[in-house]
Parts: structure tokens; sequence; C-alpha cells
């Protein structure tokens, strides 16, 4: 083998076990999401979801439970979250509309926060 072809060798091996560390971080870490997603589900008596690709930052995953609670996470990739809600097995929304978005109950917490001083929420003034 010639110097060039040891050289390319060394350069495939070197980008395989490259490939195969960012595989298995990615692996862990959607295990590791989809570990809270059943951790959020138990605790609200189920949850369904909705994947939103967040440019460079990644993907959102949205969480709704069967009590109307709701929150999200952030996985480092779509790809990352998708496998993260298919391991979790919660149903998951193309969107975030129609009888899906009914599901989510708000507090006095999120419609001051959502609407702020136009309906008597804490001001930004400090």
């Amino acid at each position: 083998m010639g110097e060039t072809a040891a050289a390319d060798a060394a350069d495939t091996a070197q980008t395989s076990r490259t490939d195969a560390r960012k595989a298995a971080r990615a692996e862990r870490r959607a295990a590791k999401l989809a570990r809270e997603i059943g951790s959020f589900a138990k605790e609200h008596g189920g949850a369904e979801g909705q994947l939103a690709y967040i440019g460079e930052a990644g993907a959102r995953i949205v969480l709704v439970g069967q009590d109307g609670a709701w929150g999200d996470l952030v996985a480092p990739t779509y790809a990352v979250a998708e496998n993260a809600v298919e391991k979790a097995g919660i149903t998951v929304h193309e969107e975030f509309d129609g009888d899906f978005a009914l599901k989510v109950r708000t507090g006095p917490y999120e419609w001051s926060r959502m609407a702020g001083i136009q309906v008597g929420g804490p001001s930004n003034d400090s």
C-alpha cells in the first residue's frame, strides 16, 4: 500500500470513529430526552407532542399532558427529537393547532406573561 493509500485509509478510519462517536452521543441525548418526556407523561397522565425546527439550535419538543399542563424540551437536531419521541412512545402532531392546542390549560402566570400590561399583567417597568 502506498503512502497516499495508507493516509486515505487512516483518514477514513478516523472519520468512521468520529461518526460513530457523534451517533452514540445523539443516541444518548435521545434516550435522555425520552426519559424526560416519560417523566412528564407520568406526572400528567400521559402526553402528546409536536416537533418544531428552530434553526441551528435544533428542534423544540412541545409536550401537552392529558391534564392540560404543558412544557417543552430542546433537542440538538430534529433527528434526535424524532428519535426521542419515538422512544418515549407519545403521539406526535404535525401542527400545534385545532384539538391539540385546545388541550393546553394556562393559568394566571401564563396569561400575565402573554398579555402583559394590556390586561393588567406586571409591567415591564421596574
